[in-house]
């Protein structure tokens, strides 16, 4: 494939859905460990390509601010992927990373994190900018993910949405010196351009 053409996230149409069409989580427990990220999202399974430079590095930047913040403050705990995350009966997915907060609503398991983390981040990419900001974005408000972090390496950016009923609401989107006001990271002053090396 040329260097101009990118994959995205997308359908996994070589694998076939089980008898009922609908990929449930107790399939996606069959799957087999063939290297390719899947996610379900509303029954379908879905695969996204893998992550570049960018994108790594600055998950290895938030992760250490969120560490420093909430694990070593004793307020949480912190993932980055792969780590499942079950939302629903048929919506599985693997965040970039996530925040969950002592007495909040999700469970840590052995093998996953099941009900709404207090936050996720998705760290965009060319192949998986639009799923973050469409069907991600549904499933994470629809189960109540209390705030949402779309951090662009690209343009050094991170757009913040906040919960508001069952719809996100995001102000503004933060840069350079900014520091995002979350309502999840009590006292956040990590300056944006920071997280991005």
């Amino acid at each position: 494939m040329s260097t101009d053409i990118l994959p995205v996230a997308g359908p996994a149409n070589h694998l076939h859905p089980p008898s009922g069409g609908r990929w449930l989580v107790a399939d996606y427990e069959h799957l087999p460990d063939d290297g390719p990220r899947y996610e379900l999202m509303h029954g379908e399974l879905r695969m996204t390509p893998a992550p570049n430079i960018g994108h790594q590095t600055a998950v290895v930047r938030i992760v250490h601010y969120f560490f420093t913040y909430i694990e070593e403050q004793g307020y949480g705990r912190v993932f980055t992927a792969p780590i499942d995350v079950e939302l629903s009966f048929d919506t599985l997915v693997q965040p970039d990373l996530v925040v969950i907060l002592n007495g909040g609503a999700a469970m840590i398991t052995e093998q996953r994190i099941i009900g709404p983390p207090d936050l996720v981040v998705e760290v965009a990419s060319p192949s998986t900018a639009s799923y973050d900001r469409r069907e991600k974005r549904d499933a994470y408000a629809a189960a109540g993910v209390r705030e949402y972090w779309i951090a662009d390496p690209a343009s050094r950016t991170i757009e913040l949405l906040t919960l508001d009923g069952s719809e996100y609401r995001s102000s503004h989107v933060y840069r350079g010196q900014a520091a995002l006001p979350s309502t999840v990271i009590v006292g956040w002053d990590v300056a944006t351009e920071r997280l991005f090396g």
